[in-house]
């Protein structure tokens, strides 16, 4: 399929052919939520933790002894039906595991799913270059403004892919809020779904179709 190619200011300068195997996909929402959740499944980190019984402090030494006082028989204060005591069958950090796998063909499938949603949806912009002069936030901001239209409370506005080689543009737009910036071989689904534009870099494209036939 063809599309425009744009420049920084935002004027058609010719027209590119994307790969259809990519950008011109069906959409299938189920593959797409399946991959989502199971990446950020894979990112969780274990943090809910309790202590048992051997872990907790205190309880060194019998509270009353055996018999003769009337109240129940007790070893340690450390008991779990005591309070303060310790837990019976609390999470362990070190037991949890929410690992879901994926095979890296579906993970590829679901990013050309949303690729090619974006184009459905006029939400992709194919840019020929990014010209900065000294590497400036100010500058990449301007050329922002220039490509959407930018409000204060929107914080995911575009997400740009930019060539591996080309770190400038990365650096520029670090401080820009609304802006997430990333190589052509780091492309995240999870980040690229919470923003409205896809932003791709002409130079970046060749490397993407590269990277989804090694998969």
């Amino acid at each position: 399929m063809k599309v425009d190619v744009k420049n920084q200011k935002n004027e058609v300068v010719e027209q590119i052919e994307l790969n259809d195997k990519i950008f011109n996909v069906k959409v299938n929402p189920d593959t797409i939520f399946q991959v989502y959740t199971s990446m950020l499944s894979n990112r969780r980190q274990p943090l809910a933790s309790t202590k048992d019984r051997s872990e907790v402090s205190g309880g060194g030494r019998k509270p009353w002894r055996q018999k003769g006082t009337g109240r129940a028989r007790v070893g340690s204060t450390r008991s779990p039906i005591w309070v303060h005591g310790g837990v019976t069958f609390g999470p362990r950090h070190n037991e949890a595991n929410f690992k879901k796998d994926v095979n890296q063909k579906m993970k590829q499938k679901a990013l050309a799913m949303v690729l090619s949603s974006k184009i459905k949806d006029n939400e992709l912009i194919v840019l020929d270059a990014i010209e900065l002069k000294n590497d400036k936030t100010k500058e990449m901001n301007a050329i922002a403004k220039t490509l959407f239209e930018v409000k204060k409370k929107n914080n995911s506005l575009a997400y740009i892919i930019v060539n591996h080689s080309n770190k400038s543009i990365i650096r520029a737009s670090r401080n820009i809020p609304f802006i997430y910036t990333t190589v052509d071989n780091s492309i995240d689904l999870v980040t690229l779904l919470n923003y409205k534009y896809v932003v791709i870099l002409k130079d970046a494209i060749e490397n993407i179709e590269k990277l989804f036939k090694k998969a």
